[in-house]
C-alpha cells in the first residue's frame, strides 16, 4: 500500500526535528496556562543560558515533590519501634499428612 503524502510531510517533519535535537510531544493542562508553556517550550528549544537556568529553577522546585532513593528505609529508620526488640514467634506445627 503506498504511503499518503500527509504521511510523508509528517515522517519528514520529525526527522527534521530530530535532526536538531528536538522531539514532539503533547501535554494536558488548563487553557489559562496555553501561552506559559508554550513559551516555556520556546524558551527550552531555542537552548542556550536562558534554557539552562530555566532547567535547573523548574528542576530545583520540582526535585521535591520526587521521590527519593531510599526512602522508605529513612522513614523505617524513623519509626518510633526501632528501639523495640519485638520478634513475632510463630509457632512450629507439623504438617498435615497427604496421601499420594
Amino acid at each position: 500500500m503506498s504511503e499518503t503524502s500527509k504521511a510523508r510531510a509528517t515522517e519528514k517533519y520529525f526527522r527534521r526535528l530530530a535532526e536538531r535535537g528536538l522531539v514532539r510531544f503533547e501535554v494536558l493542562g488548563r487553557d489559562a496556562d496555553r501561552a506559559v508553556v508554550r513559551l516555556f517550550a520556546k524558551c527550552l528549544s531555542e537552548g542556550g543560558e536562558e534554557a539552562q537556568l530555566l532547567r535547573a529553577a523548574v528542576g530545583q522546585a520540582a526535585a521535591a515533590d520526587l521521590p527519593r532513593k531510599g526512602g522508605i528505609l529513612e522513614a523505617l529508620r524513623r519509626s518510633p519501634l526501632v528501639d523495640v526488640d519485638a520478634i513475632a514467634r510463630r509457632p512450629r506445627v507439623s504438617g498435615r499428612e497427604v496421601q499420594l
